[in-house]
Order: structure tokens, then sequence, then C-alpha cells
């Protein structure tokens, strides 16, 4: 399968989607929890576990600590809610979380915005150079650094 579109969730939907594909996994979808997504959702950029910590202390008016919100983004991972950019050390909220696919990212260096790409062509020649060395892959995430359209 090449490069293909899904069904992206935003605001609620995207909340809905989030809640279910947790519940499925036998996770439980807790306040915390609850306010951890919403607060990663509403960034318009990959947001760090401190930016989201903040966030959820500001609407819940007391303060979370970072440590409880890196647990919850490393469940979210695992749980496909999330994506982590790796070299911004940053979490996105995934937004098509019933959908699991290797991570292209396009990282603009200008205005930090990412966009998230699937081509699992392209990742499918990651898993066979791998493969090729000897190296079993889990999961390959790219990231490709440059300018977006409007920084270019």
């Amino acid at each position: 399968m090449g490069r293909h579109d899904h069904h992206l969730h935003e605001g609620e939907s995207l909340k809905d989607a989030a809640r279910e594909q947790l519940i499925e996994q036998g996770e439980q979808w807790t306040g915390m929890r609850a306010a951890v997504f919403d607060a990663l959702a509403a960034f318009d950029r990959p947001a760090s576990a401190y930016d989201v910590a903040e966030a959820v202390s500001a609407a819940q008016r007391r303060r979370v600590a970072a440590n409880s919100v890196y647990r919850i983004l490393d469940l979210f991972v695992a749980s496909n809610l999330a994506m982590r950019v790796e070299s911004a050390n940053a979490y996105v909220a995934n937004a098509h979380p019933g959908c699991l696919h290797d991570c292209i990212f396009l990282i603009c260096d200008g205005c930090g915005q990412i966009t998230h790409i699937d081509d699992d062509r392209l990742t499918g020649g990651v898993r066979d150079a791998a493969a090729g060395a000897g190296f079993k892959t889990s999961r390959p995430i790219v990231e490709v650094r440059g300018k977006c359209e409007t920084c270019g």
C-alpha cells in the first residue's frame, strides 16, 4: 500500500475516537487522561510534556506534574493516540488513532509545524534496508527537516 488517506478526526470526534481506541486496548479513559489528550490535541504544533502539563494545570487550576503527563503520553504513544516527534522531544495527537502505520514527519525549521504523512512504500523500503542489515524494526519513524510551504 502506498500513500493513502484516512478519515481524520478533529474536535469531539477525535476525542471520541481516542477514547474508543484506548478502551478497546483494555485501558481506562480517566479524567486525567482525557485532560492530557484534550491539551495535546489543542496544540497546533508538537508539544513537550511540559507544554501539556502547563496547559492541563491552567485548565484544572492546579499544578499537574510533568512526570505524570509523561506516563500518560507514553501510554498514548503505545496505544496509537499520539505520536512522538523524536528530534523535537515532543508529541502530537494522532488524528486517525484507529489506523496504525509507520510515521513520516515533515518538520518545518521555520515555524515548527509538522505534517504527518503515511507512505507505506517509503517506510517499507526502510524496513527492507533494516532487514538486509539483520535488524528487525518495530515501527520506523522518518523525520524530514526543512521548510514548509509558508516559510519556504
